[in-house]
């Protein structure tokens, strides 16, 4: 049975820079780039930037970079303007999403999914209905349309972070924001993707799924009391991405026919505030956590993943 290799990216803002450090490092080792290893990549946020540029050839190495020299552009403020932001962000996003547009440019200029070298999947949220919008290649007959998208406008819908970015507008006037407001680790969905509409095998699928670190969720002493807005404002999110990506690791691990020697998930556990989304000093911490996780992970992921590139992609006719 032929083997089925998928590469799913966490979100996670500037955290991005260690699933990019990751495959960079690995990168060292094999001949070409991550992407080609891969039948299909799924990404979200910040992760769906990286998955959108191995998508589109880039190397690993390539989007280190890119994080090196845009994320202290894209998130860093002097002292003035910190505190103004502090003040501002309580109604408006923090940033705006200029510099981020003109990084994406920079690196896409006018690509189009369509351009892809690999499958891919980038989830999002249309504020206007509540549904979920995963921007897909034209990997199945029915996926007709995103093939056109321009990539920078994808990245901005799935990295549109409420309170950092504000609202992206899609060409076709949708509101949609970062795809981790439903789907911030897409492993359990790119499993559901690979069996349920290209048809593979469970048995035959080999799962590589990165983080941007962890760190455990607790109350402590106070999950006895019966808290308010006051505590859960700032908890809440953390909660709810934390059982998200338990229930789609769960998903995945169930579909995939319950062997976890198929599904290799590298998110190493942090202290508790270690790294936040916009923190940008922390991008060569980060970058050394991805080169010291990745001497780790090499010997298995070696065998499981990047033995032999993946079969070309070829985006189904559209008249299929």
């Amino acid at each position: 049975m032929d083997k089925r290799r998928i590469l799913s990216i966490d979100g996670g803002g500037i955290k991005g820079v260690f699933p990019a450090s990751f495959l960079a490092h690995l990168e060292d080792n094999i001949d070409g780039h991550a992407g080609e290893y891969f039948d299909l990549i799924a990404g979200t946020s910040t992760g769906g930037i990286i998955a959108l540029g191995l998508g589109m050839g880039l190397s690993a190495r390539d989007l280190l970079q890119f994080y090196e020299a845009n994320g202290p552009i894209l998130f860093t403020q002097n002292r003035v303007k910190r505190l103004f932001l502090a003040f501002k962000h309580w109604a408006w996003s923090k940033y705006d999403n200029k510099t981020l547009r003109a990084a994406l440019e920079a690196v896409f200029d006018d690509k189009r999914i369509a351009d892809s070298q690999t499958r891919l999947m980038i989830p999002s949220l249309n504020l206007e209905t509540g549904e979920v919008h995963v921007y897909k290649t034209r990997h199945a007959g029915r996926f007709g349309m995103d093939y056109k998208e321009r990539v920078v406008d994808v990245a901005l819908a799935t990295s549109a972070a409420p309170t950092y970015f504000p609202t992206h507008h899609s060409a076709q006037g949708l509101p949609l924001v970062d795809g981790g407001m439903w789907a911030n680790n897409p492993t359990g969905f790119a499993v559901v993707e690979g069996i349920s509409v290209l048809g593979w095998p469970a048995e035959s699928l080999h799962i590589l799924s990165i983080g941007c670190t962890e760190s455990p969720v607790s109350t402590g002493l106070l999950q006895r009391l019966p808290l308010g807005n006051g505590f859960w404002a700032k908890k809440i999110v953390d909660i709810f991405m934390a059982g998200q990506s338990s229930s789609s690791m769960g998903t995945a691990i169930l579909l995939s026919g319950r062997d976890q020697n198929r599904l290799v998930r590298v998110s190493p556990c942090v202290q508790t505030g270690r790294f936040s989304l916009d923190g940008s000093r922390d991008i060569q911490t980060l970058k050394g956590l991805g080169h010291s996780e990745a001497r780790k992970a090499w010997p298995k992921v070696r065998e499981m993943f990047f033995r032999e590139k993946a079969e070309p992609f070829e985006p189904i006719p559209l008249d299929e």
